[in-house]
């Protein structure tokens, strides 16, 4: 059975916490804003993410659970779905029962998009097992429309390294040749003092823009660079540039909003975790409406 084509519909398989914003807990919500029915099955379950001063609590989802979820869905035929985004992996094996379920889906409609966001790591360290850089590398983004890994977790993938504009751009044509239809490498520390760069690559054309940056550190924000870059894709008819301001745009006006709350509670210092947590729920016109402040720039055709 189809489901109705009027609405898009997207299964998410990522972390879940109980508090705060990583995860399906950050991509679900803008997702629905936007228009998206979602299913979400969470991979774990956890009080916090990991960035507290205390270790989160909680459960791992086993293979086993997870294939009893997606058989549930089947059975019942309500295993259509227009996308697929996954997000945090933590095993191999979690990883290559991914790969499975892009499979059956995909004989239900064939024309399924599937968003990867390779999180393995940042800033020069990974944070799940070394297994997993192979399993994504041969297995997952070959099967991948649409990624979205920062830069430490491109150069893992590739092998290569972005020193330069130059360097990024053969991290993402190596990427395109593994199978990513659509290359966006959500931040990268190829600016300057004040500002990052986020590059988005597709087969016609490819797009630079900056991002400034704001003096803290956020959770969550890759897994909603996912959520913003799918769903705008889709609204936009994957004109690649729009998409790029559009999710920058969103993902700027949070953080800054953010970090700016957080700093009329602790004016000095460094910042809590728990005051760092996305507003995503305060800033939901922004979500639906975000007005474009920074224009990207076409740096290839």
């Amino acid at each position: 059975m189809k489901m109705s084509s009027e609405t898009p519909r997207v299964l998410s398989i990522q972390s879940h916490v109980v508090h705060g914003y990583v995860g399906n807990k950050s991509a679900v919500f803008p997702l629905q804003i936007l228009g998206f029915e979602v299913d979400a099955i969470n991979s774990v379950q956890f009080s916090t993410h990991g960035g507290y001063v205390h270790k989160h609590k909680g459960t791992i989802l086993k293979n086993e659970e997870m294939g009893a979820l997606i058989e549930g869905l089947m059975l019942n035929e309500v295993d259509y779905f227009t996308h697929f985004l996954t997000g945090y992996s933590m095993s191999p094996d979690s990883l290559k029962q991914i790969a499975q379920i892009i499979k059956m889906l995909r004989q239900k409609n064939p024309n399924l998009i599937y968003v990867c966001d390779p999180v393995m790591g940042d800033n020069g360290k990974m944070y799940v097992p070394e297994a997993i850089l192979p399993v994504y590398r041969d297995i997952v983004i070959p099967l991948a429309d649409i990624i979205t890994p920062n830069q430490f977790e491109a150069e893992l993938i590739t092998g290569l390294e972005m020193k330069d504009l130059t360097g990024a751009l053969k991290v993402i044509d190596a990427l395109h040749n593994i199978g990513a239809k659509t290359v966006v490498l959500s931040s990268t520390i190829l600016g300057d003092e004040t500002n990052m760069i986020a590059i988005a690559s597709n087969k016609e054309s490819c797009y630079q823009i900056e991002i400034p940056k704001i003096n803290a550190s956020f959770t969550g924000t890759g897994d909603l660079f996912a959520a913003l870059f799918l769903a705008w894709s889709h609204k936009t008819n994957n004109n690649l540039k729009l998409t790029l301001e559009k999710t920058i745009a969103t993902l700027q006006h949070v953080v800054k909003d953010t970090y700016e709350k957080a700093r009329e509670l602790q004016p000095t210092g460094n910042i809590s975790p728990a005051l760092l947590e996305l507003k995503l729920i305060q800033n939901k016109a922004t979500i639906e409406d975000p007005k474009i402040i920074i224009n990207s720039i076409e740096i290839r055709t």
